[in-house]
């Protein structure tokens, strides 16, 4: 997939930066997971679970930050999950009118 950069226009690609550093997260995480996934089934097979092998307890699960839902139409860097505290941008542009399914991802 080719994409010339050259012809977008500055928020084509502030826009395209966003999704490329969202779909490089989920990517990582994917990575983890199938490694993870891979030696836990490499220790079953010789009769052991990971925890064992590491000498820990087993990991926690980290509570996820959660993808980007919203994002500022003037500046689409900024973005909210639509969890926890409204940032200031977003506020104000509902307040100035703006109806929250304008800032959706």
């Amino acid at each position: 997939m080719a994409i010339d950069l050259d012809k977008m226009s500055v928020k084509e690609l502030e826009r395209l930066m966003v999704d490329a550093k969202a779909a490089i997260g989920k990517a990582r995480q994917r990575e983890r997971d199938e490694a993870k996934a891979a030696v836990e089934k490499l220790a079953a097979e010789h009769g052991f679970s990971l925890s064992e092998l590491t000498g820990g307890k087993p990991a926690k699960k980290k509570a996820a930050s959660g993808a980007a839902k919203y994002a500022n139409p003037e500046n689409p860097m900024q973005t909210w999950t639509g969890k926890g505290r409204q940032p200031t941008w977003y506020k104000d542009a509902v307040s100035a009118g703006t109806p929250p399914e304008a800032m959706e991802l």
